[in-house]
Formats: structure tokens, C-alpha cells, sequence
């Protein structure tokens, strides 16, 4: 079996960037993919880069679950595909950041205003919950992806190597779920 070097692992993780990107602005006028409010533009990134991880992270949940299994045959593309989501987990969690600034700006305007004085419950419970489920795929992802660089194919050899890497594929797939969901329907109620 065949193990996925590094210099290919990073051209891919370049090229999905870079495909979402003109994805994105290929298929909507630059002005309504960024809208008018301040917070346009890291919420269009972060928007785009979580869905593109979504889109990884569900392909990681299929392949952890082959490995879950012992009936992996794409081993090499588990270990890419673990280190293009570790990669996507930090680029939104950056972006996310960036638009957290927004969403917490002061005054009357900003989303958290607005959630806090008309539905406490959506700051507290959607966009606070979110904001921190979401920071766990990064860890999880980072070790699933370590491991399987780390271990190479012992990792098929080895009962528990393969079960560690499937859960922490699966529990980075279900923290990446929730916040997805949770981050739509704040936005959906309240756009930064």
C-alpha cells in the first residue's frame, strides 16, 4: 500500500483552496458574495472554507469508517484527506476568528447586540456553543492526521491505532456538523 508524501498532500491541499475560491466567485457577482455589511468578507471566506470542510470531512467520516471496519483500501487517501481537513479546520477557525471581531463589535449594530437585547438564548446557546464545539475539530483532526502520517500502515496492523483514528475522524466530523448547523442559522437570524 502506497502512503501519500508530503509535497503531493500539500498540492492538493493548495489546489482545494484554491478550486473553492474561484468556485465561489466564479458562480456569484463579487458584490452579493460579500455583501454590504463590514464583516463581508471574512464571513464569505469562512463561509466557503467551512463548507468545502464539510464537503472533506464527510468523504473522512466514510474513509474513517472503512478504517473502522478493516475494509480500507484508500489508505493513502485517508492520510491526505486527514491533512487537508486538519488544514481546513485551522483556515476557518482563522477566518471564523476574523469575523468574531464583527460579530462582537460595540454599539447598538452589531450581531451580538442585536442577539443579546432581542433573543438571548440564540447568543448563549447557538453562537456561544458554537463557537467553542467548533474549536474541537482542529485538535482532533491535527491527531487523526499525525497519526496516520506517524504510524504510516502500522496504523492498519494495529486494532487500536485503527479504532483512535476513527473516532477522532468521527467525533471531528460530528463537532464540525454542529457548528456548521448552528453557525447557518446565526447567520440566517443576524448577518455580521
Amino acid at each position: 500500500m502506497r502512503e501519500a508524501s508530503p509535497r503531493w498532500v500539500m498540492g492538493v491541499v493548495l489546489i482545494l483552496i484554491g478550486r473553492g475560491v474561484a468556485v465561489a466567485l466564479a458562480t456569484a457577482p463579487f458584490t452579493r458574495l460579500v455583501g454590504a455589511g463590514v464583516g463581508a468578507v471574512p464571513a464569505a471566506i469562512h463561509g466557503m472554507l467551512a463548507f468545502l470542510y464539510l464537503f472533506v470531512g464527510t468523504i473522512g467520516l466514510y474513509l474513517g469508517w472503512r478504517l473502522l471496519t478493516g475494509r480500507i483500501r484508500a489508505f493513502a487517501d485517508l492520510q491526505l484527506l486527514s491533512t487537508v481537513a486538519a488544514t481546513l479546520s485551522l483556515l476557518v477557525i482563522v477566518f471564523g476568528n476574523w469575523l468574531y471581531i464583527y460579530y462582537r463589535a460595540p454599539g447598538a449594530e452589531s450581531p451580538r447586540s442585536y442577539f443579546v437585547k432581542n433573543m438571548p438564548e440564540v447568543h448563549k446557546i447557538f453562537f456561544e456553543f458554537k463557537e467553542f464545539t467548533a474549536l474541537f475539530t482542529l485538535p482532533l483532526m491535527v491527531c487523526a492526521a499525525f497519526l496516520l502520517s506517524g504510524y504510516g500502515t502500522q496504523v492498519l496492523e494495529r486494532q487500536w491505532l485503527r479504532y483512535t483514528v476513527a473516532l477522532l475522524m468521527g467525533l471531528a466530523f460530528f463537532y464540525l456538523v454542529l457548528a456548521f448547523g448552528l453557525g447557518a442559522a446565526v447567520t440566517k437570524l443576524k448577518a455580521a
